[in-house]
């Protein structure tokens, strides 16, 4: 049995991690304190019969956990992430922290100051289905972003085709449950305001616009990506628009995707209907389905994610099974 630890085991990324791990029969979880007050809160459901610990490299070490998932902030995984690593773990972080290669786009993006920069070459980009390569052998694994992650399965295959006339532009329309927000209590996510409610934010700047750059190897000014609040509870529908070139047919691009993908158990793709939420809801998959009008050339692709699973711990735990040398669909199928 691998022993691994779960910090921010309460918010709703590390909830989730919990109630996947317990169906794992190569892991024993170890749920990590990080904060003071923390023993006074309630675990989530199922975790009362798991070991517990503080989150410092002392009790790492003493726990004998080989490997340390931060569903944290940003702040704390900077914070934790060297410590865990010093203390032997390898270390899955759920945040933004690491995912961006270089301190000035960090700053740009996330406008706060990175205190831990040394890791920041280090860290691999964990989205297995495009990354595969880096991760097994990694340290640090930097988890991507739910919206990354749904984007970049869409785009990454059909920028390398060259199939998507980029002088036009791609539109990415991206709308997320509020569970993306985290648990922490803020107004505009609170009942009153998102129930019967429809909204953007961070319009022209969101901080996980870099990464779907970075993996898709498009600029900035050739993606309009805005995201949107559903007045749902959890999931991740985007809706991509973009001008095709030399395809004729819908089923060509159905048919790159079904090639680059042919392999990867987590991404379904569809030639007869585009996705929804609930055909991924508590799943770690990926849904891909194509729509294209040949005499425009107008293409659309659909991508849906449950933003908990394969957008945060699902995915987590997937790279963790590429880690430890587990079957990469032990825990998620």
């Amino acid at each position: 049995m691998a022993r691994v630890g779960i910090v921010g085991f309460r918010g709703y990324s590390g909830s989730e991690l919990v109630r996947l791990l317990a169906r794992h029969p190569h892991v024993e979880t170890v749920l990590l304190d990080h904060r003071s007050d923390a023993p006074a809160a309630p675990a989530p459901l199922g975790a009362k019969q798991l070991a517990k610990a503080s989150a410092t490299g002392e009790s790492v070490k003493a726990g004998k956990i080989g490997l340390i998932f931060l569903a944290t902030p940003a702040e704390v995984s900077m914070e934790l992430a060297p410590v865990m690593l010093a203390a032997g773990a390898r270390v899955i972080d759920l945040s933004g922290a690491f995912r961006l290669g270089d301190i000035a786009t960090y700053s740009r993006w996330y406008r706060e100051t990175h205190t831990a920069e040394g890791l920041l070459a280090e860290a691999t980009y964990g989205l297995p289905e495009l990354c595969r390569e880096g991760i097994p052998g990694a340290r640090l694994i930097a988890n991507p972003g739910c919206y990354p992650t749904a984007a970049n399965l869409a785009l990454q295959p059909l920028i390398a085709a060259g199939v998507i006339d980029r002088s036009a532009g791609i539109v990415c329309d991206a709308k997320s449950g509020v569970s993306g927000a985290g648990r922490g209590p803020r107004l505009d996510t609170s009942f009153c305001e998102v129930t019967e409610n429809f909204s953007a934010y961070a319009v022209l700047d969101h901080r996980h616009v870099p990464e779907i750059l970075m993996v898709s190897g498009i600029a900035e000014a050739e993606l309009s990506f805005t995201a949107q609040l559903l007045p749902i509870h959890r999931g991740i529908l985007e809706t991509i628009y973009f001008r095709a070139r030399s395809v004729s047919k819908a089923s060509d691009l159905v048919d790159i995707f079904a090639k680059r993908y042919k392999n990867e158990p987590f991404v379904r793709v569809y030639a007869d209907a585009v996705p929804n939420l609930h055909g991924v809801d508590r799943t770690n998959f990926c849904d891909l389905g194509v729509r294209f009008d040949p005499a425009s050339g107008r293409a659309v692709v659909v991508s849906a994610i449950d933003n908990l699973v394969k957008g945060a711990a699902g995915q987590a735990i997937q790279n963790m099974n590429l880690m430890l040398g587990f079957p990469e669909t032990e825990a998620l199928l």
